[in-house]
């Protein structure tokens, strides 16, 4: 008896140290225009892997950077813009042979589904109607950072500071829109997908009038799970990936990005 108790301690020993090495907790700092693709994908990546639990830290890509320079403990950065990815790579803050792009994206311009303002082209914006437009915070946020390229390019930015509102990011950005706080606001096609019973969609900027909205992904290089980082990371690119990221209406990256 005193054997087979002993025996079952080690067994018990041994179960709970194969456990504690099973239990694996990786961060990811995600774009939040990302927010619900990278959710199903997370569901999709813990169902093969036992112990494994992803935690998400959502949010603008500036934001995030900052956070990362700061030395919060993420494992894997998703960028809505190469910007922040260039700022830290510069830094050597994330390992350069994980970087890849692995989605687009496109600017619209949505308007509360209520909304009696008539708005067809960026132009409309100046009308005395349209009080209010919003946009993410072009420092922090790439969805401000294209829409202020665009405006410029379009000769409308100066003309429309007194009427724009900036957010902490593009989801705050849907909300306003959403909630009637604004008479329009330049999100993702992809966000103001998620918020069909709110927002309706006005015109989308000529796609010529802003860079190309991709995203890249980097494991950051003081990850303490670099494997599974960059084993998400490569599911992102995958075929089952790209088919949940064009579920939620991202597009497949252009052939050589980076």
């Amino acid at each position: 008896m005193r054997f087979l108790r002993a025996a079952a301690l080690v067994l018990v020993v041994v179960l709970l140290t194969v456990t504690a090495a099973l239990a694996q907790d990786v961060t990811l700092s995600v774009a939040v225009s990302l927010k619900d693709a990278v959710e199903a994908l997370g569901r999709q990546f813990t169902t093969t892997r036992p112990g494994v639990t992803l935690r998400y830290n959502f949010g603008a890509s500036g934001d995030l950077q900052k956070q990362i320079e700061a030395g919060a403990p993420i494992d894997l950065f998703l960028s809505a813009a190469t910007r922040q990815m260039d700022e830290l790579e510069k830094q050597k803050l994330i390992v350069v042979a994980s970087r890849k792009v692995f989605a687009r994206n496109v600017l619209v311009v949505v308007k509360p589904t209520d909304s009696k303002v008539d708005i067809e082209k960026a132009s409309d914006l100046l009308a005395p109607r349209v009080t209010r437009v919003v946009i993410g915070q072009p420092k922090t946020v790439p969805a401000g950072q294209y829409a202020e390229e665009s405006l410029r390019a379009m000769g409308l930015w100066d003309r429309l500071q007194p009427k724009l509102v900036f957010s902490e990011n593009v989801r705050q950005a849907l909300d306003y829109v959403a909630r009637g706080e604004v008479d329009a606001g330049f999100v993702y096609t992809t966000d103001a997908a998620t918020r069909a019973q709110g927002v309706k969609e006005a015109f989308r900027p000529p796609e010529d009038t802003y860079r190309p909205v991709i995203y890249p992904g980097a494991v950051v290089a003081t990850s303490k799970q670099p494997a599974l980082a960059q084993a998400f990371l490569d599911l992102l690119g995958s075929v089952p990936g790209r088919a949940v990221l064009a579920k939620y209406g991202f597009q497949p990256p252009a052939a050589g990005a980076h």
